[in-house]
């Protein structure tokens, strides 16, 4: 498969940057590498159309599914999640992209 079938997405809403930080932003292109992840999102301010919103979005795509849930519960990430945990608050979520073609409608499939 080409391109990109499976994300991670973090929502940062604070972010205490120091030698933790400094040190998880160090080391995480390695441990996305053999998996191959990417940034697609990183450190870009959001546009605020709708909603409350603060912080920043993070966004890493994955090949495929299998990939993203190995790289996330890899020895290597697993070794310096710590360092983001500790020094920011949000979430982060591993999600399948949709395949195409798809149609907003398509999520109705199978509805009661």
């Amino acid at each position: 498969m080409s391109g990109y079938g499976s994300y991670a997405v973090a929502h940062l809403e604070t972010v205490t940057v120091g030698p933790p930080i400094v040190e998880y932003l160090t080391r995480i292109d390695a441990t996305l590498e053999p998996f191959g992840g990417r940034f697609l999102v990183h450190g870009a301010r959001a546009e605020v159309v709708e909603g409350p919103w603060r912080g920043d979005l993070v966004v890493i795509g994955f090949p495929d599914p299998d990939g993203a849930r190995a790289w996330y519960s890899s020895a290597a990430y697993q070794e310096i999640v710590g360092l983001r945990t500790g020094s920011s608050t949000g979430w982060a979520v591993l999600v399948e992209g949709v395949p195409g073609p798809h149609r907003a409608t398509d999520v109705l499939a199978g509805q009661p």
